[in-house]
């Protein structure tokens, strides 16, 4: 016994002669089995003394911890509980337990080289009360050998993994049991604990904002808005580990995995892949062939083991696969989040709240004098803590947002940034505030330059961005607008003041110097856009106004022009110049283009054994569709299948059967996609009720 305990003391040499702060959650450094306190007299015999025989966690998922902890849906064998409640385990020793005369404690560790006052290394002793939000541990029962424990953690404690000891004192030494990683205890925010940074008081937000593992995207454009749904996954196997490998990835020192405003800056870094390679790497170029395009993937699940195992980049993504992941690794640890759209957003390379737009003579963008952009929509994540570094009244819904647009602090990162302080133009408040305030209030000033290189202020468009900013509703899958929740409304005496103490904190806002700006009155021009079906020629009605007395000829451009969400271009399918002579009337105009159509599921309902699902589609294009890849996938029932086409003839149909075995009863969600070079951003989905076996 002594001999083990020497040789499980041994310790790697110290660093510099200091050992390495952590920063990792795994395993190093065990404690040591027989803790001597000097010389063992010959005569000891540890079997003399109180042994530990086994440790009961009560973790199955219809065991009393998991059902209390909400917990009960993950898809991991090990004890998964939330910080700031009690816990019950069961110790069960070789006699019966003397209160008098033996004496015991629990030791929790994490990570390397654990101490006791970076949190890393607890040791909590048995008492006669719980104080709340603070480690503890008291006897509720005890029966013949056994005893039954309930557990506190502390409020504040570190999120991650820990291993459990129970420690046994002799007058000889401290006896411990073997390490066992059937003991190991997963510790997580609470947001069901008042004491806790990411208390969230409404059950219903609770349930939506952490339990729920299926959510909505809203993309396209503001006056298209499109829907697909996105399996988050947060309960499947593997994925809490994936989750706690990107802290380490991140390089976060243990002792800052208890505060959520920490978990959420180096998360908004690590999962995408610039500069420190991070989960998932960018492209929106439209060619995706060493990896799956960003619309076909259908969930995080498989972005997150797929960088858990090979540790490099997932190729590849775009704002919502970020935001998607995002949500994942946050309502996975604890803290209550939601992906959040915001049309119209504004892309602004220097924070001055202004997008210049530079066109020429015919009104055209010059794309090499313009670098701020304004995509048709982005996505970003909201996360819900308290932020004890601000003044009160700061807390509750913080931006975050995962897709790399500008360096933050040397990283491309961005967040947490307080949405209350957005709204009020407070962004001298850490982090990032500044950038999202631009995203959803700047102004578009279009610039024309003159032969002689002054600029010339064509327009300037006030209301063009952050137009309308939405999540998915609570319990259902309708839109919720929270535009409000960012900004006043347009031209309100507050919206003014949040403008001018955004200024005065320092947001740059500037008209270009050397411009002139003489707003022309006389007159206005807006196009509608019929609603536009792939394979089909569509109508653009331009109507000219004029409000004057005066006669005008109007010379006008009409471009189209393929162009990605975050506002590039790609190329040109339209040019039309012409004239309209204005009198008090209007002039229309049709053009044509093209865009894709919805994909249908279907299934026959089989509850509680193996059933199987019909995915349908029909091509409906006059093109032959080469290299197709379906994808189909329901969190807590179905990993990812794909199956892949080599073509699908014009008006051809294709049927793809899926047979498997749902796990949990409940309403389920079943996500498809389909994806070619051709057609993108092609989804079906339907709903399911598992019944109870």
């Amino acid at each position: 016994m002594s001999e083990r305990a020497s040789s499980s003391q041994e310790r790697k040499p110290p660093v510099n002669g200091r050992r390495t702060s952590s920063n990792s959650n795994d395993e190093e450094n065990e404690v040591p089995e027989m803790e001597a306190f000097g010389l063992i007299p010959r005569g000891f015999n540890p079997r003399d003394y109180l042994q530990v025989v086994d440790i009961q966690m009560f973790k199955e998922p219809h065991e009393v911890n998991k059902e209390q902890h909400h917990t009960d849906k993950f898809y991991n064998p090990k004890l998964i509980v939330r910080r700031g409640q009690p816990f019950q385990i069961q110790i069960d020793f070789n006699r019966p337990y003397k209160p008098e005369t033996d004496q015991f404690w629990l030791e929790y560790l994490i990570g390397r080289y654990p101490e006791q006052n970076k949190g890393t290394y607890i040791p909590v002793v048995v008492g006669n009360v719980l104080k709340p939000g603070e480690w503890g541990a008291k006897i509720t029962h005890k029966e013949n050998n056994s005893i039954r424990l309930s557990i506190m953690s502390s409020a504040t404690c570190i999120i991650g993994k820990f291993r459990l000891y129970v420690a046994v004192w002799t007058p000889f030494g401290i006896l411990r049991t073997r390490r066992n990683s059937a003991t190991d205890t997963y510790i997580l925010f609470n947001p069901w604990c008042q004491e806790d940074a990411v208390y969230l008081d409404d059950e219903k937000e609770r349930e939506e904002y952490v339990l729920n593992d299926v959510g909505v995207v809203f993309h396209g454009d503001i006056n298209d808005v499109k829907t697909r749904s996105w399996s988050y996954g947060q309960f499947e196997e593997n994925v809490l580990d994936a989750c706690l490998f990107l802290m380490d990835k991140a390089e976060l020192e243990l002792s800052g995995r208890g505060n959520p405003i920490k978990i959420c800056r180096v998360a908004s870094a690590v999962i995408n892949s610039r500069d420190d390679n991070g989960v998932i790497a960018g492209s929106w170029d439209n060619t995706y062939t060493y990896g799956v395009a960003p619309s076909a993937w259908t969930g995080s699940v498989d972005i997150l083991l797929e960088y858990y195992s090979s540790k490099q980049p997932v190729k590849y993504g775009q704002c919502w696969v970020f935001a998607g992941v995002f949500n994942t690794f946050l309502r996975c640890l604890g803290i209550p989040a939601r992906l959040v759209t915001t049309y119209s957003s504004a892309h602004d390379n220097n924070a001055n709240l202004q997008l210049d737009f530079f066109v020429d003579d015919e009104g055209k963008v010059d794309t090499k004098l313009t670098k701020d952009s304004v995509w048709n929509y982005h996505c970003w994540n909201e996360a819900w803590m308290t932020r004890p570094d601000l003044p009160i009244g700061f807390g509750g819904w913080q931006v975050v947002d995962g897709t790399p647009q500008e360096t933050s602090d040397g990283m491309y990162r961005c967040g947490p940034a307080s949405v209350q302080a957005i709204k009020h133009g407070h962004v001298c408040f850490q982090f990032d505030a500044p950038f999202v305030y631009a995203e959803v209030n700047g102004d578009i000033v279009y610039l024309r330059r003159e032969k002689n290189g002054a600029q010339v202020i064509e327009n300037i468009d006030t209301s063009h961005v952050g137009q309308l900013i939405v999540t998915k509703e609570v319990g259902g899958d309708g839109m919720m607008d929270i535009t409000e929740d960012y900004k006043f409304r347009e031209g309100s005496e507050e919206e003014r003041l949040a403008l001018e103490t955004a200024v005065m904190y320092g947001v740059k806002r500037q008209i270009t110097q050397d411009t002139t700006y003489q707003p022309q009155k006389d007159v206005d021009m807006d196009f509608q856009v019929q609603k536009a079906v792939i394979g089909s020629d569509f109508k653009v009605t331009i109507t000219f106004r004029n409000r004057s007395h005066n006669y005008y000829t109007a010379t006008a451009y009409l471009s189209g022009n393929i162009v990605f969400y975050t506002g590039v271009t790609k190329n040109e399918f339209k040019k039309h110049s012409f004239s309209a002579k204005l009198q008090p009337s209007s002039c229309t105009l049709s053009g044509t283009g093209n865009l894709p159509e919805q994909a249908v599921t279907q299934g026959e309902m089989v509850a509680g054994k193996q059933m199987s699902v019909a995915v349908e589609f029909t091509n409906p294009l006059t093109q032959t569709l080469e290299n197709v890849t379906l994808r189909l996938e329901a969190p807590g029932m179905l990993r990812t299948t794909k199956q892949q086409f080599r073509q699908i003839p014009p008006n051809s149909t294709l049927i793809w059967e899926v047979k498997f075995t749902p796990r949990q009863p409940g309403l389920r969600k079943l996500i498809a996609s389909l994806n070619c070079d051709a057609l993108r951003h092609v989804y079906g989905e339907l709903n399911i009720q598992i019944q109870k076996p």
